[in-house]
């Protein structure tokens, strides 16, 4: 990027043990920022391989503790400790991408601090009921859940300038930060190679990791139980055991695959089915510019992905019946590739530089121009 060109940028991150759609906008933010360092809480050097990209990926304290990489969650109350441990006075600008606590960092006034919020901590805000429920967790968790909530708001002040990921995710953000943000959708890899496509569209497709309730895929299974359709669940995770034995023969668990043999269920799927309210939601666009219909709920990220009736059909009760009914209106409709290839388009990693790009333009230009007022008041 020439207009950042002789700036220090540092990129930081909550943490770094997977691969998803987070992840990829990492990958792209190394590509507008290559000899930018990775900062993050914890780095899992076998499950995140991809980060080896980064010319230096600095952890926090909690690199050191056990079980920190794989079970985090069981470290929320240190990591505002973990990321204010954290010195960027050497750069000029700092790009956070979270969902948690890497918005807390600590940076100096003359620092631009741009975080891309992915959502409010949710299992404080918008998941706090997913995560805890009525159990006896939610009883004794009280106290350490305010403090971090207090925290949480306190932290979200502290960035020059948030982006949301969506426009669910921009209402969170006023709601609970009380902060205006524009969106900035995450990228998703558009340009995809159609070559021998089998296109034997002929069953119904779900892509989710199978951990959190808030992912609603027992919903998927039970309709499909009732509608007697063949449905394929990809993803793997806690729950899978438990949805296996609910589900009747028409439902395929195929786990967890590679992108390579995804993009095969893609190709033969008659629809994408996304019973739960994602963030975003980056596998109805990949589906999407596959010419693969989506049937959502409609909250969430589909919100902005899905258009009802040209890409998909959007139900808007999160039951069995609903979902059911969404899926018998689908049978009777017909679909463009074309114009869901198009759609598609508009979350290509290039949109996605090229509106970061324009936002930082705006927010040095804001910077610079507060710095001038200042210095004609000080005169």
């Amino acid at each position: 990027m020439k207009k950042y060109s002789k700036k220090k940028v540092a990129i930081v991150y909550d943490r770094v043990n997977k691969w998803g759609g987070a992840e990829r906008v990492l990958v792209a933010l190394h590509e507008m920022f290559p000899e930018a360092p990775l900062y993050t809480s914890v780095y899992d050097h076998q499950k995140a391989r991809w980060a080896k990209v980064f010319p230096e990926v600095k952890t926090s304290f909690l690199q050191n503790f056990p079980f920190a990489k794989s079970n985090h969650e069981f470290f929320a109350a240190l990591m505002p400790l973990a990321f204010k441990s954290f010195d960027f006075s050497d750069f000029d600008l700092v790009i956070s991408v979270t969902s948690e606590a890497a918005k807390g960092i600590e940076t100096k006034l003359d620092t631009l601090h741009v975080c891309y919020c992915l959502t409010p901590t949710r299992y404080l805000w918008s998941g706090y009921n997913d995560y805890f429920g009525n159990s006896f967790l939610r009883f004794i968790s009280r106290p350490i859940v305010r403090l971090l909530k207090d925290w949480d708001k306190k932290m979200a002040k502290r960035p020059d300038v948030i982006i949301s990921i969506s426009s669910e995710v921009q209402r969170r953000v006023k709601r609970y930060y009380g902060r205006n943000s524009e969106i900035i959708f995450p990228p998703v890899n558009t340009s995809l190679i159609y070559i021998n496509e089998v296109k034997n569209r002929r069953y119904f497709l779900l892509v989710s990791r199978l951990d959190y309730g808030y992912k609603k895929i027992d919903l998927a299974v039970e309709a499909f139980n009732r509608l007697g359709y063949l449905l394929v669940v990809v993803g793997g995770g806690r729950e899978e055991k438990r949805l296996k034995r609910l589900a009747k023969r028409n439902i395929t668990f195929a786990g967890k695959i590679s992108e390579k043999r995804l993009i095969k269920f893609y190709q033969n799927a008659k629809a994408l089915i996304m019973p739960q309210a994602e963030d975003f939601g980056i596998v109805a666009v990949e589906a999407q510019s596959y010419g693969v219909p989506v049937i959502a709920y409609n909250k969430g990220g589909s919100f902005d992905t899905v258009i009802d009736g040209k890409t998909g059909v959007l139900f808007h009760h999160q039951t069995v019946g609903s979902l059911v009914q969404a899926v018998q209106k689908f049978d009777k409709m017909a679909f463009s590739e074309r114009i869901l290839r198009e759609n598609a388009k508009r979350f290509s990693k290039k949109v996605f530089q090229r509106q970061l790009r324009k936002t930082l333009v705006r927010a040095y230009s804001s910077r610079r121009g507060r710095h001038a007022s200042l210095a004609k008041v000080e005169k």
